[in-house]
C-alpha cells in the first residue's frame, strides 16, 4: 500500500506507505525518539505487543519524502461479532495518534487511515492524542490524563501532600504493609490482585500474556509494584516509563483490605520510586472527568491534561458510545461479578480484546 499525496499549497511530494520490516522499524524508532509529538505508545515495540497478545492486525502508516520521515500513525484493526469492526490508534492504551512534521503530512496520514477504514468497512476510526492534533474531524475531550510533578527528595514530596493523603498513607504504614518493586518476578502477584479487582468491578480482565509481552518488549522501562499484608498481595500496579514520565496504566487493590488504605500506600511508594529513578512526572493514567477514580487521583495535588480522541465515521453514522453505565450492560456486569475469578481469567481475555 503506497499513495502519493499532492496537497493544496504544498510543493513537496510525499508518499504514505505501510511500515514493515526491520529497516522501516529503525526509521520509525528514530522518528519517535526525536519528535516532540511522540510518546511512549508510538514506539515500534507496542506493535509486537499487540500482535502477540491479541492477534489483531496492525497497520503502521509512515509518511516520507525520499529517505526523510515526515510523520507516523499506528493503527490496530479489531473485528468481532460482539462489538463490530473499528480502527484505533491505539486500543488498550491511552494515546498513540498521528504525529507529523507538518499539517500536510498529518492530513495525508489521516486521509490514508480513513481510506483504510472504508476499505475494511470499519464502523469508525478513533485516534487518541495527548496534544490537540487540530484535525477537521469530530473530537471528544471527555477523558483526561492526571499527572503530578515528582520531587527527587521524598521528604519534600511528603510535605507537599494534603493532610488527608498523609493520614491515609500512615494507616498503611501502621498496618505493617510492605512494598516490593521489581519486574517479571512480580507478575503473578500483580495479576492475582488485578484479576480479582476486575472481577469485582464487573469488567473482563486482560490476559496475563499481555503484561508478560510488555515486560519482554520493554524490560528496562517496565516495573511492577506489589503491596503486601502479612506476605499476601493486596494491591499492585503495572508501571511503564518513557522520556522522564512514569505511568501507572493498570493498578488495583483488594476491597477486603480497604480499611488499611493499601491503594494510598501503593501510590506513595510509586511516587518515591519515581523520584529515586529520576522521573520528573508521574501519570496516574486516564480518567473520565468527575468519576470516582478521577477524584481519587486529584487528591494527590495533580493536574488534568486533556486528551483528544478524534473520530471518523461513515456519513450519517453516530459517534461511538461505549458506556458501562448503559442499562443494557447492567445485567452482564452483575453476572460477571458473581463468577469465580478462575473463570474470569479464562473467559475475560477473549472479551476484553474486542474492546477499544
Amino acid at each position: 500500500m503506497a499513495r502519493v499525496f499532492l496537497l493544496a499549497g504544498v510543493t513537496e511530494q510525499m508518499k504514505v506507505h505501510l511500515a514493515t520490516g526491520e529497516a522501516d522499524a529503525q526509521l520509525w524508532e528514530q522518528f519517535v525518539k526525536t519528535h516532540t509529538q511522540c510518546g511512549n505508545y508510538h514506539r515500534w515495540g507496542w506493535k509486537r505487543v499487540i500482535e502477540n497478545s491479541f492477534r489483531w492486525p496492525t497497520f503502521y502508516l509512515m509518511a516520507r519524502e525520499d529517505t526523510q520521515i515526515l510523520g507516523i500513525l499506528p493503527l490496530v484493526w479489531q473485528k468481532s461479532w460482539m462489538f463490530g469492526s473499528f480502527l484505533t490508534s491505539l486500543p488498550f492504551l491511552n494515546s498513540g495518534g498521528v504525529a507529523a512534521e507538518s499539517q500536510s503530512a498529518k492530513e495525508a496520514l489521516v486521509a490514508e487511515a480513513i481510506a483504510l477504514a472504508q476499505q475494511l468497512r470499519a464502523r469508525y476510526l478513533e485516534l487518541r492524542h495527548r496534544l490537540n492534533p487540530e484535525l477537521a474531524l469530530p473530537t471528544k475531550t471527555h477523558k483526561v490524563a492526571v499527572v503530578r510533578s515528582i520531587e527527587p527528595n521524598a521528604e519534600k514530596m511528603w510535605a507537599a501532600l494534603p493532610h488527608k493523603v498523609r493520614t491515609d498513607i500512615r494507616k498503611g504504614i501502621k498496618s505493617d504493609l510492605t512494598a516490593d518493586l521489581g519486574g517479571a518476578e512480580l507478575l503473578d502477584a500483580f495479576y492475582g490482585v488485578f484479576a480479582r479487582n476486575m472481577r469485582d468491578l464487573g469488567t473482563p480482565v486482560y490476559g496475563r500474556h499481555f503484561f508478560s509481552e510488555i515486560l519482554k518488549t520493554f524490560p528496562d522501562d517496565t516495573n511492577i509494584c506489589v503491596i503486601r499484608h502479612e506476605g499476601n498481595p493486596i494491591a499492585a500496579s503495572f508501571l511503564t516509563g518513557y522520556r522522564g514520565t512514569l505511568e501507572a496504566p493498570w493498578s488495583s487493590s483488594l476491597y477486603s483490605h480497604i480499611a488499611m488504605k493499601p491503594n494510598m500506600f501503593l501510590y506513595w511508594k510509586i511516587l518515591c520510586f519515581a523520584g529515586e529513578r529520576g522521573y520528573q512526572l508521574f501519570d496516574f493514567g486516564r480518567s473520565t472527568i468527575g468519576s470516582g477514580t478521577h477524584r481519587f487521583k486529584k487528591q494527590w495535588g495533580s493536574q488534568d491534561v486533556p486528551l483528544y480522541w478524534v473520530y471518523w465515521v461513515p456519513e450519517g453514522a453516530d459517534l461511538p458510545e461505549l458506556n458501562i453505565d448503559n442499562p443494557r450492560y447492567r445485567l452482564a456486569i452483575w453476572l460477571w461479578q458473581r463468577l469465580p475469578v478462575s473463570v474470569t481469567k479464562v473467559v475475560g481475555p477473549a472479551i476484553v480484546k474486542c474492546l477499544p
